[in-house]
């Protein structure tokens, strides 16, 4: 029988000299390792948030007091549209200084467990036009009558079955959308319907209307141009589809030539007002560590134009400045906003997504003052699930002024943020205030409309 040895063989002891000489050259021909010195940054940060890593602000070094130069008071009649666009908006409108409650009165629905009132109210000759949370759409007089009412609820759709919208005025007409995807034109005289327009998605953004189209995001996802005599679509644009956002889709803005749309994917783009051309596509991305609500990429803080600049954010954490002719990011603060900033004397004001309102300098983002809001209902930290909501601000009467649904109306001093007065708001604020006539008006969570001279 033939054995088999299990013994390793021995290798020639030439080949184990050469083994070893090889290594020896292979070390000597490596070159010791460099450490390079500061911060290591994730690779992928830049593909996360592009531009970012670049476009930063300068760092806060903590409050300061900055003189604010505002242009003279003016005592406007009307508040059309929201406040990004400017030829519709009011710089400084005229106020008294200490605003008090005159009347009440009730437009319908107010929030509840599902729905929600988004629609900031309008002014225009001697009405205002509000929309509640199940779509009605209420015009009441500056004396606190009802002059009339409209339901735009689709005869086969439940009260229940959606919820927000927005609400615009312009000349004799109230352009209405609504969540159960209707864009409506009504008669601002008596609330007639003279037309409406099926759009196929969620209507729960707010309209602009410039000139002889009306603009609209529908579903998020969706840029619509549509025309002002009949309601028939002149163009459509779209953007990524996402479904993970907050309710409320940011209104359009209009310069000369373009149109600008921000959608819940956090894109914004610029197209021509008249084809629905794409000028420029940009965005809005990045997040606040540690914070759930940072996983919602949605535009919160609706485009704002002033001067050449157009001012956009987020709820997570991000607010941008964008060229207006070409979209380039000019700077990145690391602040988000929940509601559209005021631009005025070179800053910007916004309430951010950690419940702060703060003053950014427009040239930079540098962060001037940042003033606290109460944050939670509950202090406890097992409860801390629930927060209050700050809606503004806007400048009236040489004031910053805050509606928050815990109750009260707030005045700051523009120029160092310190807190000048308060007023009681019955039920609570749930939209941003407006003024016009130097009355100050603003939809509180019961559905009730009030005013304040």
């Amino acid at each position: 029988m033939t054995q088999i040895s299990t013994r390793p063989a021995r290798r020639p002891r030439y080949m184990v000299l050469a083994s070893l000489a090889g290594a020896l050259m292979l070390t000597a021909c490596t070159e010791p390792e460099v450490i390079l010195p500061g911060q290591r940054e994730n690779v992928r940060s830049v593909l996360q948030n592009p531009g970012e890593a670049i476009e930063t602000t300068p760092k806060f070094t903590g409050n300061a007091s900055r003189t604010l130069p505002l242009p003279a008071a003016t005592s406007n009649a009307s508040w059309s549209h929201t406040t990004g666009t400017p030829a519709t908006r009011v710089s400084h409108p005229a106020l008294r200084s200490n605003p008090q409650l005159v009347w009440s009165a009730n437009i319908g629905a107010g929030d509840s467990r599902k729905q929600r009132i988004t629609a900031i109210p309008v002014v225009a000759d001697g009405r205002i036009f509000t929309l509640d949370a199940e779509s009605r759409v209420t015009a009441t007089s500056t004396t606190g009558a009802t002059l009339w009412t409209a339901d735009l609820r689709p005869a086969r759709d439940q009260a229940g079955d959606a919820s927000g919208g927005g609400i615009v005025v312009s000349g004799d007409s109230v352009y209405v959308s609504v969540g159960f995807g209707v864009l409506a034109r009504l008669d601002a005289g008596n609330g007639a319907v003279r037309w409406t327009q099926q759009l196929n998605a969620t209507g729960s953004g707010t309209p602009t209307v410039p000139g002889d189209l009306v603009y609209l995001t529908a579903g998020d996802d969706t840029g619509w141009a549509v025309r002002r005599a009949d309601g028939r679509v002149e163009w459509q644009i779209g953007a990524t589809t996402d479904t993970n956002n907050v309710l409320g889709a940011p209104a359009p803005v209009v310069s000369d030539d373009l149109v600008i749309f921000a959608f819940g994917s956090g894109e914004v783009q610029a197209v021509f007002r008249r084809g629905g051309l794409l000028r420029w596509d940009a965005s809005v991305l990045g997040k606040r560590p540690g914070r759930a609500l940072s996983n919602v990429s949605d535009v919160t803080s609706a485009p704002v134009i002033s001067g050449q600049t157009v001012f956009v954010g987020n709820q997570s954490g991000r607010i941008v400045a964008l060229a207006l002719g070409s979209g380039q990011r000019l700077w990145t603060a690391r602040d988000g906003a929940v509601g559209p900033v005021w631009p005025a004397g070179g800053s910007i004001f916004a309430v951010t997504d950690v419940n702060e309102l703060v003053r950014l300098d427009a040239a930079d983002g540098a962060k001037i003052w940042s003033v606290p809001l109460p944050n939670f209902v509950k202090q406890k930290p097992k409860k801390q699930s629930r927060i209050f909501a700050h809606y503004g601000p806007i400048i009236a009467g040489g004031r910053l002024i805050l509606a928050s649904n815990d109750g009260l109306l707030r005045s700051f001093d523009p120029t160092n943020g310190t807190l000048i007065g308060t007023s009681e708001i019955p039920g609570g604020a749930t939209t941003a205030p407006v003024v016009a006539g130097g009355t100050l008006y603003v939809v509180s969570t019961n559905g009730q409309l009030h005013a304040f001279r």
